[in-house]
């Protein structure tokens, strides 16, 4: 429990450093690391490739079913995993209902013998419908669906944590240069005649001190008297700056100087590690995005599979109504222009 304990402070104190960073960098207030022309080039050809690619996804189940309940339908079954049920297609159900017409009004009537000859052909024509389906289903629309919950995932989630490992990286870098300021500033010798008044709160007892003197003393004597630094009375001062050791009420400079220099250390080590990861991850989602061309290959030849079921249906379709017509042209027209 504990262990989880710190698990949840860390990763929430991670987080809250990121917000900051993406905060600042959308106020233009932290400085942001760009991304090379080539990778940003592949980005955009990715974006590009994932919102057309569901255009002609959604387009295409348009086409195939019209129909947006089946739509529906088909979408719930296939996200519980339950097979579709076989569905009747218009052309068939137009042909059953011709037949059962052709049955009622008289099957040996011109009219009649003419509508079962239309059912049938109505029949055929459903039945290269739902073959054509099929096809297109299995050789384009699966391929597409793939790539977008498979390939897609995969680059959007890897492009999400590169996201997070340029936010630490930034933070690093801020720190980093937070660290330095600072250490600049601990090592540079304070004029105290100029500095106190701003930087420093003074005590009862210290102002009193301080006020039997004009002037402080030459810091070359400070120095001389006291090589550790500046000691008496400095245990009146309260520095307003956390580099100062508090407790001991004192400005040191040699503590002050290791203290920001660890600092240092320790930001320079922290921006190392999160270069590393970042560079890590970066590799790993270019190599990603470039796989983007073996998608688009994939994608051609998905394409001419549905351009050749496509042109399998279409000709099918004008066979069976071309037969359909010589079939009309040598009964059903001549019935009906020598009926009185």
């Amino acid at each position: 429990m504990d262990f989880n304990m710190k698990k949840l402070a860390s990763d929430a104190g991670i987080f809250f450093t990121r917000a900051v960073q993406f905060t600042e960098e959308k106020f233009g207030q932290a400085e942001k690391t760009e991304l090379d022309a080539h990778f940003e080039n592949l980005l955009a050809r990715a974006d590009s490739t994932k919102n057309w690619t569901e255009r002609i996804l959604r387009q295409t189940e348009v086409l195939l079913q019209p129909n947006p309940s089946a739509r529906v339908e088909e979408f719930l079954y296939e996200k519980l995993d339950r097979k579709v049920p076989s569905r009747v297609t218009n052309g068939e159900l137009l042909a059953q209902y011709m037949a059962e017409a052709a049955s009622e009004l008289g099957p040996n009537t011109p009219y009649g013998k003419t509508l079962m000859k239309v059912s049938e052909a109505e029949k055929r024509l459903g039945a290269a419908e739902r073959d054509f389906i099929h096809t297109a289903s299995l050789s384009f629309l699966t391929p597409l669906r793939n790539f977008l919950e498979g390939d897609w995932k995969t680059i959007s989630k890897e492009r999400r944590l590169l996201q997070n490992r340029r936010l630490d990286l930034d933070a690093c870098k801020a720190r980093l240069k937070k660290a330095k300021a600072a250490e600049a500033k601990a090592t540079t010798v304070p004029d105290f005649q100029e500095t106190r008044p701003r930087n420093y709160i003074l005590s009862a007892s210290a102002s009193a001190t301080l006020d039997d003197t004009s002037r402080s003393p030459p810091w070359a004597e400070w120095k001389e008297k006291h090589p550790g630094g500046w000691r008496l009375p400095c245990f009146f001062l309260l520095p307003l700056t956390p580099s100062v050791t508090l407790a001991r009420g004192c400005l040191s400079l040699p503590e002050d100087r290791k203290l920001w220099n660890d600092e240092v250390d320790k930001a320079e080590q922290e921006l190392r590690a999160a270069q590393t990861e970042f560079d890590r991850q970066a590799e790993v989602t270019r190599l990603l995005l470039e796989g983007i061309s073996s998608a688009h290959v994939n994608h051609l030849r998905c394409l001419h599979e549905f351009v050749k079921s496509q042109t399998t249906y279409y000709a099918q379709c004008y066979r069976h109504m071309l037969d359909l017509q010589k079939q009309l042209g040598r009964c059903g027209w001549t019935q009906v222009s020598e009926a009185p």
